[in-house]
């Protein structure tokens, strides 16, 4: 059943191309990994699932359609404002003409580009994506490196007919892919150049302001217990733009509805960031997320700098592992047991480290510590997809 998404005038008249099913990407309880209550003294704990991962009828559904979604309308354009390399210091003006190839970059197993490509066959574009054999340590880390090359989101890359470039560690396109983008120009294409994770995109932020609303709306019709609503949210941190997005998002509910209803239910909801990469510190990635959170509070109605400040991101750098893109052994547990106790496939590059670390706030009382006690606590896990790249890991079995 289809939910209306109400948003605010000022958000609404933003361009958007639907991409996502019309009804919302289901929430649902995870009861088999509620742990005990022990007393009656310690809230009770509920934890759900929202399954972005079951969001579009697209190729591997998960978080980056709903970022694409409002990138969409600028590719569609006749003019498109936005498709130049972000590092490129001198970029061109519009395109002249609708986009006719969508370019892109990501890890070898990379879930956002086969996202890309899957769009680029809706809209009847072409599509080219580099993929990065340095990044991160998933290829490093393989038993078979082969075989990690060639399944997983490669495969389903070739299948959907991308043109595959493989960048090599240390290649200047890894930095700045304008020379490619010139190329293809050169040979009378109109590229259209999509950062990697849609996160350094102008309008990346805004899906996930819009699931804010979203998610709210869900909300009032489940009928929770405690505040009413999701008292934490988990989701997965890499390019950042998703979990800004939330903030984004749920900054301007609370604007909305005004701050006596806090008082009534509690704290602002608590949107926690997994981040699954230790190679750049926490604060490289607190201040990335801020400012893609006021860009997109910007857009949707907000003063971003009165009204998202740095109190309003909070990331957790405790389960990062060794790598990107390693599955390390407690996130392979926490893999393991959401199988086996949920029937829920996880990914192991986000999503199995993000459940590791909200299991972890939950387990520990970590989520129970509020200002203001409740006799529940609502707990919001976001499956962000990416179950495809298992294939190219051969030690999950």
């Amino acid at each position: 059943m289809s939910l209306p998404v109400q948003l605010p005038e000022a958000f609404a008249q933003i361009p958007r191309y639907n991409i996502l099913y019309s009804n919302p990407s289901p929430i649902h309880p995870l009861d088999s990994i509620v742990p005990p209550r022990v007393s009656p003294h310690r809230p009770l704990i509920s934890i759900y699932a929202k399954r972005e991962d079951h969001s579009s009828p697209l190729a591997c559904a998960g978080n980056k359609y709903r970022k694409l979604e409002y990138i969409v309308p600028d590719i569609l354009s006749q003019t498109p404002l936005y498709h130049s390399h972000e590092n490129n210091p001198t970029p061109p003006g519009p395109l002249q003409g609708a986009a006719t190839t969508l370019v892109t970059e990501g890890a070898i197993q990379s879930n956002h580009t086969v996202q890309v490509v899957a769009l680029a066959r809706r809209l009847g574009l072409k599509a080219l994506i580099i993929l990065h054999r340095g990044t991160g340590g998933g290829l490093a880390a393989a038993s078979d490196k082969v075989a990690f090359q060639r399944s997983g989101n490669v495969q389903i890359n070739h299948l959907l007919g991308a043109e595959v470039r493989v960048c090599e560690e240390g290649d200047p396109l890894a930095d700045d892919a304008t020379p490619l983008l010139d190329e293809l120009r050169a040979l009378g294409q109109n590229p259209y150049w999509i950062p990697g994770g849609a996160s350094l995109h102008p309008l990346g932020g805004l899906g996930y302001a819009r699931a804010a609303f979203e998610i709210a709306a869900q909300e009032g019709e489940m009928g929770l217990g405690g505040s009413g609503r999701f008292d934490y949210i988990f989701v997965a941190c890499g390019s950042g733009s998703t979990v800004g997005g939330l903030v984004a998002g749920f900054k301007l509910l609370e604007k909305i509805r005004g701050l006596d209803v806090l008082k009534t239910i509690g704290e602002p909801r608590n949107i926690v960031g997994i981040l699954n990469s230790p190679t750049k510190p926490r604060a490289y990635h607190e201040k990335r997320v801020l400012t893609f959170a006021r860009r997109a509070g910007e857009l949707i109605g907000l003063d971003g700098e009165r009204d998202i400040g740095v109190d309003d991101v909070r990331l957790d750098d405790r389960f990062v592992g060794t790598a990107y893109g390693v599955l390390d052994g407690e996130s392979k547990e926490a893999l393991e047991t959401m199988a086996r106790t949920e029937g829920m496939v996880l990914d192991p590059v986000y999503t199995a480290k993000v459940a590791r670390g909200m299991m972890h706030w939950v387990n520990e009382g970590e989520v129970a510590n509020s200002a203001k006690p409740l006799d529940q606590i609502n707990v919001l896990f976001i499956h962000t997809g990416g179950q495809a790249a298992l294939g190219a890991y051969a030690d999950v079995q």
